[in-house]
């Protein structure tokens, strides 16, 4: 099993759930992050005064899929989240040794 990590930008969120759910991923765990990379922030005006943003808003996606799944998961998700700008994010991939369905106590891919 793999479980894979995305940091997106989080106008593309329903593109790449879209295409998730195409490939029959329908169980993912989204959370608003902030953090910088190459961009380390930006700068915004508010009422005419200019402030230094040091952390961008991103949303991060989680999902936990069978391992002959984890290649079509990553180019879904790195074709749909793509602009082609600076701070589209990253795809971290990540193996799992077990999961375990709390309610049934089911384990492996039975559990996901």
């Amino acid at each position: 099993m793999k479980k894979i990590e995305a940091i997106i930008k989080p106008f593309k969120l329903d593109d790449v759930k879209d295409a998730l759910d195409k490939l029959g991923i329908h169980g993912l765990t989204v959370t608003e992050v902030r953090g910088y990379g190459r961009q380390k922030g930006h700068v915004e005006a508010y009422r005419g005064v200019e402030y230094q943003v040091q952390f961008n808003a991103k949303v991060k996606i989680e999902v936990v899929i069978s391992d002959d799944m984890a290649q079509k998961v990553v180019t879904a998700i790195r074709e749909t989240a793509n602009t082609g700008n600076i701070g589209d994010g990253k795809i971290f991939i990540y193996d799992l040794s077990g999961v375990v369905r709390i309610r049934t106590g089911e384990t492996g891919d039975q559990a996901i």
